[in-house]
């Protein structure tokens, strides 16, 4: 499995952005589980949504009706869209792979693979 983040970056309290993750070798039988997760300094990685092959997404209650993610199966990418942010969303954010059973952000098992992060500062 290999992941790659890009559009990580600074925005002011109530913008938006959009991440994406460039994903391969992720599928199991035609199904797959993908999620973001996102971890401040010094505290432990958190998973923030997650997206199955079946089409059902999970989300955290902090980011939920702000946060939706999404897949785009022709190009492999995953992506987060980011809508009224703050800055307790600031963290690095982590694309993420896991088996299709697990694929919830409730889920303990929840999050095998990462990529390398992109950061995301929130400024008010």
């Amino acid at each position: 499995v290999q992941l790659e983040e890009s559009g990580g970056g600074s925005v002011q309290a109530g913008g938006s952005l959009r991440l994406s993750c460039l994903a391969s070798g992720y599928t199991h039988d035609g199904q797959y589980c993908l999620g973001w997760f996102r971890q401040v300094a010094g505290k432990e990685r958190q998973p923030v949504a997650s997206i199955h092959s079946d089409g059902k997404t999970t989300y955290a209650d902090s980011v939920q009706g702000r946060f939706t993610i999404s897949h785009d199966s022709a190009t492999n990418t995953l992506y987060l869209q980011m809508n009224t942010l703050k800055p307790a969303d600031t963290a690095m954010y982590y694309c993420a792979a896991e088996s299709p059973t697990y694929c919830s952000v409730t889920y303990p098992q929840f999050g095998t693979y990462f990529g390398r992060g992109t950061q995301v500062t929130v400024s008010s």
